[in-house]
């Protein structure tokens, strides 16, 4: 009997998993670009004027692409600020707690926090702005910044007064870094240096 054994033949099924695999990267590619595309619109025109049509442009795909990623402001706002935070998350407030003397830790704080306000300006003005009267950005802007805000104002405002802890607030807010450096045209440890003699007086 003639042995006719040749190369196996490839189940249809075999390929199935390799296009599942492929077709999942191509779509967590293009949630990426459309994440990408709305983070870099709300850093320029704002959340609040930003439509599904600039996203879809920017991004490259069809308005109904667009909307079967993200159905709803809420959604995609969502993914915005967690792309955000990814690329560059807020100093972590535990890194001061230990700390002992309340003026040093008051300038590590802020030193970090105004770092970071400089390296966000743009996005931060516009949310901050599109907060004022955009609920949908005021909303994740609560959720998102409200914690990690009230964990600085309570380690930095350890053993303070009333006084004390109403310049802090004062202190830790976004208008007062760019009222002080943007505006003003001080450097960052002098606007802090500035804000710990507010609040603890001069050395």
């Amino acid at each position: 009997m003639t042995d006719v054994t040749g190369p196996a033949e490839t189940h249809p099924g075999a390929k199935r998993p390799y296009r599942q695999a492929r077709r999942a990267a191509l779509t967590a590619e293009t949630r990426k670009r459309i994440v990408a595309a709305t983070v870099e619109l709300h850093g320029s025109v704002g959340p609040a004027r930003t439509t599904y049509s600039m996203i879809a442009e920017r991004a490259g795909v069809q308005r109904h692409t667009l909307y079967a990623h993200f159905p709803d402001e809420g959604s995609l706002f969502e993914a915005c600020s967690g792309l955000v935070l990814e690329r560059d998350p807020q100093p972590d407030p535990n890194a001061w707690a230990g700390i002992e003397r309340p003026r040093k830790r008051l300038k590590a704080g802020l030193g970090a926090l105004y770092d970071w306000y400089g390296r966000n300006a743009g996005l931060l003005a516009a949310v901050l702005r599109d907060a004022e009267w955009h609920a949908p950005t005021r909303e994740i802007l609560a959720r998102r910044h409200g914690p990690i805000m009230a964990a600085y104002a309570r380690i930095l405002g350890e053993r303070l007064d009333r006084h004390q802890l109403a310049l802090l607030h004062l202190a830790l807010a976004f208008p007062t870094w760019r009222a002080l450096v943007l505006e003003s045209g001080l450097d960052p440890a002098t606007a802090v240096e500035l804000m710990a003699e507010a609040i603890f007086g001069k050395k």
